[in-house]
């Protein structure tokens, strides 16, 4: 038998922030379907929270697990974008002004006010990913899982993704992400984790993991273009770190080269 993950040893603190990344089929979406019981390990054991997901029913895990799945089309079925948020705490038991405060709040920080009335099948591919976003987030999880989140957002929107990520931290959430998307995890995770054929082969800092050529390539993955850059720049100065993925500490390095008597 081939197992889709092997050996995976993965253990998130309370509160962290972390991406998941990794080629097609490495094990990501496999990974965080086990974190809230929508899959059982055939071997070894998952604990959540304390909850051994083997022996704890999905209904329970779903109270403090929130997952926003890769295609929302998989995740959404009401008739409005208001019912749709709505469903999850009324299905949890919520009275109904905590409901409604709970709607409008998601509707509002996710910029759907405008369509509580529309049928969410009628959005683009984009919107339909926020409001499965807003579905998860008006009922306020411990942990909150995004799988490919900013898959069909523009700028301006994968910016406010980041914001929410932030806030949620900020609230002591425990968030993890598996993204594809390199610059937006560079920018924005404090922990790094990469699986290539359901194996980690890389964990820790950002700076540290896309900096270790061997473990990105067998991901198949490219390093955020700060680092591809002073990849390049090494290999004609030596001096040259190449553990960076902001465009700050790049220029700095660049300018001592130039000057080398210029202070930090």
């Amino acid at each position: 038998m081939q197992y889709v993950l092997n050996g995976v040893n993965l253990s998130v603190r309370s509160g962290e922030k972390i991406a998941i990344m990794g080629e097609n089929g490495a094990g990501k979406t496999t990974l965080i379907k086990h974190i809230n019981g929508l899959l059982k390990p055939t071997r070894g054991e998952v604990k959540v929270l304390g909850y051994d997901t083997k022996k704890t029913p999905v209904s329970l895990l779903a109270r403090h697990v929130g997952l926003v799945l890769q295609n929302p089309d998989h995740q959404l079925f009401a008739e409005t974008v208001e019912e749709e948020i709505a469903f999850a705490l009324r299905n949890f038991g919520y009275p109904n002004d905590i409901v409604k405060k709970r709607v409008e709040w998601a509707l509002n920080v996710m910029d759907l006010a405008r369509y509580r009335r529309t049928s969410p099948f009628l959005l683009s591919g984009g919107e339909r990913k926020r409001v499965a976003i807003a579905s998860i987030l008006s009922y306020d999880p411990e942990i909150v899982i995004f799988d490919e989140p900013t898959t069909g957002q523009d700028y301006l929107q994968k910016q406010k993704i980041a914001q929410i990520l932030n806030l949620l931290s900020l609230q002591g959430k425990t968030i993890i992400v598996v993204t594809h998307d390199i610059e937006f995890a560079a920018e924005n995770f404090e922990r790094i984790v990469v699986l290539s054929r359901g194996t980690i082969v890389a964990d820790g800092r950002p700076e540290d993991v896309f900096s270790d050529i061997d473990a990105i390539r067998k991901a198949r993955l490219l390093p955020p273009q700060i680092t591809a850059c002073a990849i390049e720049l090494q290999k004609h100065y030596p001096q040259i770190n190449v553990k960076t993925i902001s465009v700050d500490g790049l220029c700095q390095q660049i300018l001592k080269l130039v000057n080398p008597f210029l202070s930090s």
